[in-house]
């Protein structure tokens, strides 16, 4: 069975509600066509309920949340404005802040009156991520909103079964050493969740069990040392080159020691550019299927489509939330 109908499996058997605030793009309502006759998850949309209707899509089973309800804002602008006027933020600006789908979304994501979150066929990431860090808040005990992909390789020695997650591919351009280490936590519990398998996390670096000396390989170390005193049962060594993370003979030679190296199937990547060149280069060269960016780090699930989607994309990644939601 692959992945994505693993994931939509699991998410017929238990599905969340998924709000989508983008009711303005066709490919969204399409998309939630799918998902309500499927019955991947339930459906809320912020929008007029008859409007949307009347453009053709068969939305029966959806919620709607409509922006013009004066009684819905009033509600809802308080929370808005507590959460917010510490920053300076006016009774009034924060009502028309909720004038934004996202924002509305996200505010009703916060107070449980949707399970999930998937936004960003019309919005830049920046608007996204801002209302999930703003609105939805960080994960507690965790600083860091991040993302990882899930790499799917047509060769199943690698990872499990082929699967591997790769991280942070989309959010964190040059991640401190306490940043790398939440990134690393985050997507290893990710992995257990999405794949119900044991992760097994490769540190990332130009270097092997100490091969080079240089600042960036120490940051490195110091992330290692900052998961574990974090998470000490989790599976997690490095520094290690890719070669040495991935295939068994490699990292028998070059880190003998580790249980990790050659059987890793989480790849924490060192910088953004490391990780987004890294994931496309695989998906590319190795004909791999890649689903992502999918966000991390936040209290509630909420992720991030590109401009460019395809309404298979949409579905996907709504099935993907639903599945985090459970």
């Amino acid at each position: 069975m692959s992945f994505i109908q693993k994931m939509k499996e699991l998410s017929s058997a238990t599905p969340r509600n998924i709000i989508f605030p983008e009711s303005e793009d066709d490919r969204v309502l399409e998309a939630c066509q799918i998902l309500l006759k499927e019955k991947y998850c339930h459906v809320s949309l912020i929008g007029n309920e008859e409007e949307l209707k009347s453009r053709g899509f068969s939305l029966d089973g959806a919620s709607f949340f409509d922006p013009g309800d004066e009684d819905l804002i009033k509600e809802y602008t308080q929370s808005y404005y507590d959460l917010r006027k510490s920053k300076g933020v006016s009774w009034v600006e924060a009502k028309r802040a909720l004038s934004k789908p996202i924002n509305l979304a996200s505010i009703l994501l916060k107070h449980g009156k949707v399970d999930g979150l998937v936004s960003g066929s019309v919005s830049p990431t920046a608007d996204v991520l801002r209302a999930g860090i703003q609105i939805v808040k960080p994960t507690p005990g965790n600083k860091t909103v991040s993302s990882f992909f899930v790499m799917i390789v047509p060769d199943k020695s690698f990872g499990e079964d082929g699967i591997l997650f790769f991280a942070d591919c989309g959010v964190v351009p040059n991640p401190t050493q306490e940043q790398l280490a939440d990134i690393a936590i985050a997507t290893a519990g990710n992995f257990e969740k999405l794949i119900g398998k044991d992760s097994r996390v490769g540190m990332l670096s130009f270097s092997t069990m100490g091969s080079a000396s240089h600042g960036d390989v120490d940051k490195v170390k110091a992330a290692l040392e900052i998961a574990k005193k974090k998470n000490p049962e989790l599976q997690i060594d490095g520094e290690m080159q890719a070669d040495a993370a991935l295939i068994p003979s490699v990292g028998k030679k070059k880190a003998p020691d580790s249980s990790v190296a050659g059987n890793a199937n989480i790849l924490i990547f060192p910088t953004l550019d490391a990780g987004n060149i890294g994931y496309k280069l695989v998906q590319r060269l190795a004909k791999a299927e890649a689903y992502g960016p999918i966000i991390q780090g936040l209290s509630k699930p909420m992720n991030d489509l590109s401009r460019g989607c395809s309404v298979e994309d949409i579905v996907n990644v709504g099935v993907i939330t639903s599945v985090q939601a459970i």
